[in-house]
């Protein structure tokens, strides 16, 4: 049973840093992808920045040149730097998992996609 486990938000000032970090607990398996997604209030869930296992990461057009994404495979971790932050980038973001439906993956793995609980981050103008 994996949980993915997120570091606390915060509140930060217009231009100011914060490092987001998500372990994926039990897991035993690299996932295929692993990212950050935000919710800003009323409003759907969008795609702040995802990573492959091999590392290769896409950003959405927002966070490119202010966001970085990385993980440790070994660790099951992905984290997320943000720096530059504006008032709009205020939402919840979310830590996500996905694994791929290879035949070669234990059962419990395949296709198995799991989200955070969401962490709360406040940029301040």
């Amino acid at each position: 049973h994996v949980q993915l486990v997120e570091s606390v938000g915060g509140l930060v000032q217009a231009g100011g840093s914060l490092r987001l970090s998500c372990a994926a607990a039990g897991s035993t398996v690299y996932s295929n992808t692993m990212g950050w997604y935000l919710q800003p209030p009323v409003h759907q869930r969008e795609l702040v920045a995802v990573i492959n296992s091999g590392g290769s990461p896409t950003y959405a057009d927002s966070a490119k040149g202010r966001f970085t994404i990385s993980r440790d495979n070994d660790k099951h971790t992905v984290s997320l730097q943000m720096n530059t932050l504006k008032p709009e980038d205020t939402a919840v973001y979310f830590c996500n998992a996905r694994w791929g439906g290879s035949s070669l993956l234990p059962r419990g793995y395949r296709n198995l996609e799991v989200w955070g609980q969401g962490t709360l981050v406040t940029v301040s103008s």
